[in-house]
């Protein structure tokens, strides 16, 4: 049973790609159904005093992506910002910043999901209330998307979703480097690496995306 949490000086030693080593483990437990026995409890009461988190992971609010689950971590072991469609925006960026500038994290990862309400509404133009200028920041994806698929533009093509849920990502990565220069100057010195992911609803896969 893990009863242990992360230390600055076991945080200090590990890099962004033992990080991302570490979770995609975690995740191959998890689909193995392996996950490892913790003991809570006792994590609480280490973590009390301070947090040494080795990843930050931006993900959708999608009660199916329990994101600490699915990478089989425990407490103390990751931040985790949630928003429907895992974009960025200000508070997100600063969140960010502050995993990595002020806490240590090591990697930034941002996950988007299979079937992802989310991208759907965006696909399909909802509009209702403040969900509508949240999908905005969805749009970009699905225009792209647009122009790659054929048949029906909206949630009804699931290639369509697919190819939108992945650009959605990979922009929201592109737009953490150019919006925040903090995590840019990092990642271009080696501190931190920002990668992009997508969880699968039907296996429970992380599948890591290629910029």
């Amino acid at each position: 049973m893990r009863t242990t949490v992360i230390t600055k000086e076991n945080q200090g030693l590990m890099t962004a790609q033992s990080v991302l080593v570490d979770l995609l483990e975690g995740n191959k437990r998890f689909t193995d159904a392996k996950n490892e026995d913790v003991d809570y409890l006792s994590q609480v009461k280490q973590t009390i005093e301070g947090q040494f988190p080795k990843a930050v992971i931006l993900s959708c609010i999608d009660s199916r992506v329990p994101v600490e689950l699915i990478f089989d971590q425990g407490l103390g072991d990751v931040f985790v910002a949630r928003v429907a469609g895992n974009f960025e925006n200000i508070d997100i960026l600063g969140s960010l910043e502050y995993s990595c500038k002020v806490a240590g994290s090591k990697l930034v990862l941002v996950l988007g999901h299979e079937s992802c309400g989310a991208v759907k509404a965006a696909c399909d133009s909802v509009e209702l209330g403040n969900i509508t200028e949240m999908l905005s920041k969805i749009k970009p994806a699905v225009a792209l998307a647009s122009n790659e698929v054929s048949g029906e533009k909206n949630s009804s093509n699931k290639e369509f979703v697919d190819k939108t849920i992945v650009h959605n990502v990979l922009l929201t990565i592109d737009r953490i480097r150019e919006k925040s220069p903090i995590l840019k100057e990092m990642e271009t010195n080696g501190e931190i690496k920002i990668v992009g992911g997508v969880y699968h609803l039907s296996t429970g896969e992380v599948e890591m995306l290629d910029e």
